[in-house]
C-alpha cells in the first residue's frame, strides 16, 4: 500500500477517534487505533511511531490538507476536537473539487436514461445542488430529512467495513428496556435505515433468530478476528417484504389488513402507499377509500396507523382493530379534565 494511502487511513482513523466524545484519547490510543486500521486494510502488522502520529496531527491542524482540524490537548495528555461537531469528512469543497465534480456530474447525466443509472438520478441532483450552492455561496435548495442529534452515526463506516469484510463484532449494547449494558458477539449482515434511525441487522449465534440493533443504543464496537464469521445467504428484500419498518416478528405470517381512509388522507395514501402490497379495493363517492395491505403486524405499523388519528379506521382483522381502539381510548383519557 502506498504511503499516501497509509496516511489517509491514519487521518480518517484519528478523525473517527476524536469524534467519539465518550472516551479520552491519548497519543498511545491513537497509535493503537491507527495500527489496527492499517492491519485491517493490509492484513499485516504496521509499525507506527509516535513521531508519525504527531506529524499527522500537525498536518490535520494545518491548511496544507485543507482540514484545519481544531485538535487540542487537555490535561497535558488527552486529544480532542475543540469543536464537538467537527469532522474532516465535512470540510468545504475547494474550487478544484467543484470543477472536477461539475465535470463528473455533467458526464454522468449523459447516461441518465440508461436503466443502470436510474437509481442514482436523485444522488446526482443532490450533488449538483451542493456544487451550485458552494459556487454561488447560496443556500442549497434540496433538503433531506435528517436527525442531527442522532447518536451512533459515527459507527456507520466501521460497521459497513465489518459487513463487507465479513468480520465478527463484539458489541456493547444497552437497549431502552435494559438497566445494564450487555456485551456480546454479533455477525452483521446489513445496515438498514428507517424513520431517520439506523439499524444493524444480523445474528448473535447461528442458532438464534435475526436481530435488529439500533446504532444509537450501541455503546462500543470491537472486532474479534478469532471468531469465524457466520456465513448466511441473507436476502434483505425477501426478509422485509411483508413488514413496515425493521421489526420482523418471526413465526407470524402476513395478514390482510383492511383500512378505511377518509377523503382528506385518501390522496396521500394513494400517491404514497403505506406499503408496496397496498391495493385499492373501493373508491367511494364521498372521496373515502378502502385499501388492503398484506403485512406482518408490528410496532412500526401500529405507530404509522395511529399517526393518522381520526383519518383512518382499521376494519380488519378484529384483533388489530380492538388493539388500536384501546390505544386511542387511552390517548383520549390523557386529554380529559
Amino acid at each position: 500500500m502506498s504511503q499516501n494511502k497509509n496516511a489517509l487511513i491514519r487521518y480518517k482513523t484519528i478523525d473517527k477517534c476524536l469524534q467519539n466524545r465518550y472516551r479520552q484519547w491519548t497519543l498511545e490510543d491513537l497509535i493503537e487505533c491507527c495500527s489496527e486500521a492499517l492491519f485491517e486494510y493490509e492484513g499485516r502488522e504496521n509499525s507506527i511511531s509516535k513521531r508519525t502520529i504527531q506529524m499527522d496531527i500537525q498536518l490535520m491542524r494545518s491548511e496544507k490538507l485543507g482540514y484545519n482540524a481544531p485538535i487540542v490537548v487537555y490535561d497535558k495528555k488527552f486529544y480532542k476536537y475543540e469543536d464537538d461537531e467537527f469532522t474532516i469528512t465535512d470540510i468545504p469543497l475547494t474550487e478544484t473539487d467543484m470543477n472536477v465534480l461539475t465535470e463528473t456530474v455533467s458526464m454522468l447525466k449523459q447516461f441518465k436514461d440508461f436503466s443502470l443509472f436510474s437509481d442514482v438520478s436523485d444522488i446526482l441532483q443532490r450533488l449538483e445542488d451542493k456544487i451550485y450552492s458552494e459556487k454561488s455561496h447560496t443556500r442549497p435548495v434540496i433538503y433531506l430529512d435528517k436527525n442531527e442529534g442522532l447518536k451512533g452515526l459515527h459507527y456507520l463506516d466501521e460497521v459497513y467495513q465489518a459487513i463487507i469484510k465479513k468480520v465478527a463484532l463484539v458489541i456493547t449494547y444497552k437497549s431502552f428496556k435494559s438497566r445494564e449494558e450487555n456485551k456480546f458477539h454479533f455477525h452483521p449482515f446489513i445496515l438498514k435505515e428507517f424513520n431517520n434511525r439506523w439499524f444493524l441487522v444480523g445474528k448473535k449465534k447461528g442458532s438464534q433468530p435475526i436481530t435488529n440493533l439500533a446504532l444509537d443504543r450501541i455503546i462500543a464496537i470491537d472486532y474479534d478476528f478469532n471468531v469465524p464469521y457466520l456465513e448466511q445467504d441473507f436476502d434483505a428484500d425477501l426478509y422485509y417484504k411483508n413488514v413496515i419498518g425493521v421489526t420482523v416478528n418471526s413465526g407470524l405470517q402476513p395478514r390482510k389488513i383492511e383500512l378505511w381512509i377518509d377523503e382528506i388522507n385518501a390522496p396521500y395514501v394513494l400517491t404514497k402507499p403505506l406499503h408496496p402490497t397496498q391495493r385499492l379495493i373501493k373508491q367511494n363517492d364521498d372521496g373515502t377509500i378502502i385499501v388492503h395491505l398484506l403485512v406482518i403486524p408490528n410496532y412500526e405499523m401500529e405507530r404509522l396507523l395511529l399517526g393518522f388519528g381520526c383519518g383512518i379506521e382499521i376494519l380488519k382483522p378484529e384483533g388489530l382493530r380492538n388493539r388500536m381502539k384501546k390505544n386511542l381510548q387511552m390517548a383520549l383519557e390523557k386529554y380529559k379534565e
